[in-house]
């Protein structure tokens, strides 16, 4: 229990100083501020943005898988 306790305080470490309240505003404003700015562009941004993402996502993929081939390959080898 006691490393539950912890973790929150280091998730939160001013937890004891903001009040809930407090915190549940910023987390509407910023809820809010997202919004705005998901209006602001268009959605061919977004999906644009997306795809860019999977794609990056891709490459890191090929990355990982060709950094394991190389590691097969060389325990193969020893």
């Amino acid at each position: 229990m006691a490393k539950e306790e912890e973790k929150k305080e280091t998730e939160r470490p001013f937890n004891r100083y903001i009040p809930d309240e407090t915190v549940e505003h910023m987390r509407a404003a910023r809820q809010e501020m997202r919004e705005s700015i998901k209006n602001l562009l268009p959605d061919g941004f977004w999906e644009h943005r997306r795809a860019a993402r999977k794609e990056m996502l891709l490459a890191v993929r090929g990355m990982i898988d060709a950094a394991l081939a190389r590691n097969e390959e060389r325990s193969s080898k020893a």
